[in-house]
């Protein structure tokens, strides 16, 4: 990422962003298209975040930003606990809107909508799910977004909560990949990256890392 805003600094200082994906959703399915949706966390996925953010609890942030969806809040509730910094919620950070594909399985989708299903396969990028978005789309309102949040973060360390599609676009970026490439990226709940944004180039430092649940719990979350 070219960021003219940082270069104007005169300086080479990383700006480090924190990226988390939101914990286990409550119906806790993981084959569910949950877009727009606006669905909470499970008992696990709280615990998740919980243990997330004693993780986090030495790291200084000096922002905090989530999707506006409850799954993502109250994960990054939970990490602002305590710190007198408020959670800035941006609505471009929403996850893709899968529009009548919305709550469905991948292979509900493939009985019920096959063709449109064959047309997003031939052109991932940029099919546009009926009533819904293209990861064109989504590409397209995140990362300005991001650039904004960056620069205005010069040198500082900064935490989103967001969700599995908004996190892959992020990523992609930064590994200078194409969108094409995005589903070659995990993204489990909870599970948190680190990326160093310098003036002119990226440095991933941590990928897709998610911490052991308590004994008992992590049973539960099989």
């Amino acid at each position: 990422m070219q960021l003219k805003a940082l270069a104007q600094h005169g300086q080479d200082r990383a700006t480090r962003l924190f990226l988390v994906r939101h914990g286990q959703v409550s119906d806790g399915h993981t084959d569910k298209y949950h877009g727009k949706n606006d669905i909470g966390l499970s008992s696990t996925g709280l615990k998740q975040f919980e243990v997330l953010a004693q993780r986090l609890r030495p790291v200084p942030f000096d922002a905090i930003y989530s999707s506006p969806l409850t799954r993502c809040r109250s994960g990054a509730d939970l990490i602002a606990h305590g710190r007198n910094l408020p959670v800035t919620i941006l609505p471009a950070l929403r996850e893709l809107d899968f529009g009548h594909w919305e709550g469905l399985s991948f292979s509900e989708i493939a009985a019920r909508y096959p063709d449109e299903l064959d047309q997003r396969l031939r052109d991932l990028t940029g099919y546009r799910i009926p009533l819904g978005e293209s990861l064109t789309d989504v590409q397209a309102r995140v990362l300005p977004t991001l650039q904004d949040i960056v620069a205005r973060h010069f040198g500082e360390q900064i935490l989103i909560v967001a969700h599995a599609g908004i996190n892959r676009v992020i990523l992609c970026q930064a590994l200078n990949m194409p969108l094409q490439n995005i589903f070659h990226l995990d993204q489990n709940y909870a599970g948190l990256n680190v990326i160093d944004y310098f003036s002119d180039f990226t440095v991933v430092r941590l990928f897709n890392v998610t911490f052991p649940l308590p004994f008992g719990i992590q049973e539960m979350a099989l």
